[in-house]
């Protein structure tokens, strides 16, 4: 029993692990598209 509870307890952890990575993946590309929207709109104006 006490084998399932460590197997469990160690799932969570990577699971946690994986999820906090996904999380800062997910937020860089959104940055990255904030900036390149940004970026090509002042193209655009200087272009004009």
């Amino acid at each position: 029993m006490s084998s399932l509870i460590a197997f469990i307890n160690a799932f969570l952890s990577y699971f946690l692990l994986f999820a906090v990575c996904v999380a800062v993946v997910v937020i860089a590309v959104f940055i990255g598209i904030a900036l390149r929207r940004r970026k090509d709109a002042k193209d655009r104006k200087e272009q004009e």
